[in-house]
């Protein structure tokens, strides 16, 4: 670490430019707890990659990744869902020369299932964990959830704390290597990760976060604390059972892109403290069924699917809100094709469909464009496509989730060293 002498003459202390990331800009908002486009297509992620300063994922990096790990790219890299990035190359510098770095996601646990966005992270984190070969830490900001939902007096710590005891079932369901993840609850782990958080602390700002975050003098002090303590993880020392006292390993973070706030504030701090700056992999958001214009919400149990829901629950939620890009009349839509852009049906495809030719007959024959042999598909039956693909995977998930155990659950949450 650099000592506290040093922190006070070091040119590297000088503030990084204030930007602010919290108020709306080009029609729309995004941080950790507002996601939102005036925009039917949603979030403009040109405009956001510019906003925030990272760096869009190229063709060449994921040709790059294929060639060193030798296995395929994951289908949401090429399709673009995961599309930013800050540092990724020397990710797969350190890969190429056989040095150490690990995987680093999170939950805040709001409900008692996860929905279907909320498994994005955690599919691609496992195939993550599979390519690499890495370890991998998972947060339970159960004290997050708190201190934002505590406003009431059924929403207690405790709920929270269960809530993400219950979640952690769902997370392990995912298929994640027992011997490379540790997965921990803020309020059980805090103390040890306790040194890393005052450290950050101590060297950034309140204008600093109150530019990042947005936040307000009404806002509670535990707030304003927070994001100190979601950007510990992303240094090694956090974890002492793990990695010692080394400060080598590099950290990759998959996460949504408005996560990024949080580790724009991280990779700030780092070089002050003597520490290598996480990198990140950025997805877009994955859209509410009423439409593209928000993320999808566990605020609104109707209009969301969770990994708990039956198929016929799946099938209904899909049919009676799962926004259309389709044309206002049958005839139009037979004839011209649907809005892509904009249809959920199709956006939700592009996540859970494995099969390019699939996909890539549904945009063809559903989309806009020449017209099939006969008429262009209608919403119906793209909504049935949906239905079909959701309804296994789901199934799926929940025959893993009822397989994991109470003592499966303390086995992932113990502190133990990894095996890596």
């Amino acid at each position: 670490n650099v000592p506290s002498s040093q922190l006070k003459t070091s040119p590297e202390m000088a503030e990084a430019p204030e930007v602010d990331l919290a108020s709306k800009q080009d029609g729309q908002v995004v941080t950790p707890w507002e996601v939102e486009a005036d925009a039917d297509e949603g979030i403009d992620y040109d405009k956001l990659i510019d906003r925030f300063g990272s760096q869009r994922i190229s063709p060449e990096l994921i040709e790059r990744m294929e060639r060193l790990t030798g296995k395929p790219a994951h289908p949401w890299l090429k399709r673009g869902m995961f599309f930013s990035h800050r540092d990724f190359e020397l990710i797969l510098d350190a890969y190429e020369k056989k040095q150490p770095f690990y995987l680093y996601t999170g939950r805040g646990p709001s409900s008692d299932a996860l929905h279907m966005g909320h498994l994005i992270p955690f599919m691609f984190t496992k195939w993550l964990q599979d390519t690499f070969d890495a370890p991998l830490v998972i947060q339970m900001t159960d004290d997050e959830k708190f201190l934002w939902k505590g406003d009431s007096e059924s929403n207690t710590i405790e709920k929270f704390y269960r809530l993400g005891k219950e979640n952690c079932r769902d997370i392990i369901a995912c298929g994640f290597d027992i011997n490379k993840t540790f997965i921990f609850s803020n309020l059980e782990y805090i103390g040890h990760m306790y040194p890393t958080i005052t450290r950050i602390e101590r060297v950034v700002t309140y204008s600093q976060a109150k530019g990042i975050f947005g936040f307000t003098d009404s806002d509670n002090i535990g707030k304003h604390s927070f994001p100190a303590i979601q950007a510990a993880p992303s240094f090694p020392v956090a974890f002492p059972h793990i990695f010692g006292s080394s400060v080598e390993p590099m950290c990759l973070i998959p996460c949504a892109i408005d996560q990024d706030p949080y580790f724009r504030m991280t990779r700030d701090v780092a070089p002050r403290l003597g520490w290598k700056k996480p990198a990140l992999l950025h997805s877009k958001f994955f859209p509410a069924l009423t439409g593209s214009k928000t993320k999808m919400s566990a605020s609104d149990a109707s209009t969301t699917i969770y990994v708990s829901d039956t198929p016929e629950m799946i099938k209904s939620k899909v049919n009676k809100y799962a926004f259309s890009g389709g044309q206002v009349t049958t005839e139009d839509q037979k004839t011209q094709g649907a809005n892509l852009e904009v249809d959920v049906s199709y956006q939700w495809m592009r996540f859970f469909c494995d099969d390019d030719a699939t996909l890539e007959r549904l945009a063809a024959e559903y989309g806009p464009g020449p017209v099939r042999a006969g008429n262009k598909m209608l919403t119906g039956e793209a909504k049935k496509l949906l239905v079909e693909t959701l309804q296994p995977i789901i199934a799926r998930h929940q025959q893993a989730r009822a397989a994991v155990t109470d003592e499966m659950v303390e086995a992932f949450m113990a502190v133990r060293k990894l095996h890596f």
